[in-house]
């Protein structure tokens, strides 16, 4: 098999043509992927934006509806709650937020990436957590530390640093006390234009390492089909283009037996045509040599 040209020369091909699909490839998966995890954290970034103002929105109502004053809506002297190890507390306007935004938060759980969306005052206070952080104490320091987490103070590094942040989607990468690490974005909530805190979006990096590795798949996929497809069309082309070497080989063999009666056809002007051409004149040279030497016999 490895003796026809045709053979060799679709191999060659087939060798040259995956090295550059698999460069190719390689450079296209890093650009989408790289693409796509801007893009999830574009629409992070966004979320942060939007909860912050939104949060702001309802304390300002609040305010003018007289449900508490501007005061206690900045309320620091934080009660705590006993019994609860990392603490708990309350403040002057929790209650109320418990009702109020508790569903606004969760309505962020819509994008799939999202670990969780909270509201925190200036000390990294959480008044009200998200319903998946909200589970009933069962006892368990472990298990609670993951389901209850809400009105505790979280003022860790990354903590402190997002409720202090005035920076619209500021990202941070924060390691959770449970052990997840995940994307920390944050934007400054005003009240009464006033620093309140920040809204804070914990992205999940797994969720966008499984995002990329969809993609990476899916483009894998599309890029091997092309490679296929590619490597069948080079081998049929070749073998087509190849094709007339094989009859030539025939009448060359046919002339050296002295067979020489049958007149070879030219068509085209490409190598083989040419190669056609040189095969006829010396058909021609070799039939008026024998006719010369049978004459002479």
């Amino acid at each position: 098999m490895f003796a026809k040209i045709s053979v060799k020369v679709s191999i060659l091909v087939t060798i040259v043509l995956s090295l550059v699909v698999a460069a190719g490839s390689y450079y296209i998966i890093k650009q989408q992927s790289d693409s796509l995890e801007v893009q999830l954290l574009e629409r992070g970034k966004i979320e942060s934006i939007v909860g912050a103002k939104l949060i702001g929105r309802v304390m300002e109502e609040a305010i003018d509806n007289g449900v508490f004053s501007v005061k206690d809506a900045f309320d620091t002297s934080y009660e705590l709650i006993p019994g609860f190890e990392p603490a708990k507390y309350h403040t002057k306007y929790d209650f109320y937020l418990d009702k109020a935004i508790l569903a606004l938060q969760d309505e962020f759980f819509k994008d799939g990436s999202v670990v969780f969306a909270v509201a925190v005052d200036k000390n990294g206070y959480l008044p009200t957590h998200n319903t998946r952080y909200q589970q009933p104490i069962t006892g368990d320091q472990q298990r609670d530390l993951v389901g209850n987490r809400t009105k505790r103070i979280f003022n860790d590094p990354v903590g402190l640093a997002a409720a202090k942040n005035t920076k619209l989607a500021f990202q941070q990468v924060y390691k959770r006390d449970t052990g997840v690490t995940m994307w920390d974005i944050s934007s400054p909530v005003y009240v009464k234009g006033k620093h309140w805190g920040g809204f804070r979006i914990g992205f999940s990096l797994d969720k966008i390492a499984q995002a990329q590795q969809a993609l990476q798949t899916k483009l894998i996929g599309i890029m091997g089909a092309i490679l296929v497809v590619s490597l069948l069309s080079v081998f049929i082309v070749v073998n087509g283009a190849l094709k007339p070497l094989i009859h030539f080989t025939k009448v060359a063999s046919d002339l050296a037996d002295g067979k020489v009666d049958e007149k070879i056809k030219v068509t085209g002007r490409d190598e083989i045509a040419q190669l056609a051409d040189v095969l006829e004149r010396l058909r021609v040279s070799l039939k008026a040599a024998m006719d010369r030497l049978r004459k002479k016999a």
